[in-house]
């Protein structure tokens, strides 16, 4: 397997586990909807088997995304932002949020960077 393809195959893992986590499945009930083994699953995420176009379609179906979620990588050959988070878990934590603490997190994120800038300013 070439070094591109096995980047491509971990990044659509890695949006299928993002995927999975935002819908609240674990691997088990994942696999079980499908009628795929849990370590097929875990294959799956992390970029080891790809499935078939059939298997691929129904974990879409199944987890409510757009092909396009896991394919923009590979048409647009482009580095996807997903792949430069270095905390998967906090992304995984974030997608499971509502709306309005969504809101709240960005709310944060913006004061405290915001914060930041102020501060290098005094530094320099």
């Amino acid at each position: 397997m070439k070094d591109q393809e096995r980047v491509l195959r971990k990044s659509i893992g890695k949006k299928i586990k993002l995927a999975r986590a935002k819908a609240n499945y674990t691997q088990e009930e994942l696999a079980e909807k499908l009628s795929l083994s849990p370590r097929y699953i875990s294959q799956l995420e992390r970029g080891i088997a790809f499935g078939s176009a059939t298997t691929i379609t129904n974990v879409c179906k199944t987890l409510q995304i757009d092909s396009n979620f896991l394919f923009a990588d590979v048409i647009n050959n482009s580095n996807n932002i997903l792949d430069n988070i270095t905390d998967d878990k906090f992304l995984e934590n974030y997608l499971k949020l509502d709306d309005y603490n969504k809101m709240v997190v960005s709310i944060l994120t913006n004061e405290l960077i915001r914060v930041q800038e102020k501060n290098n300013i005094k530094k320099a």
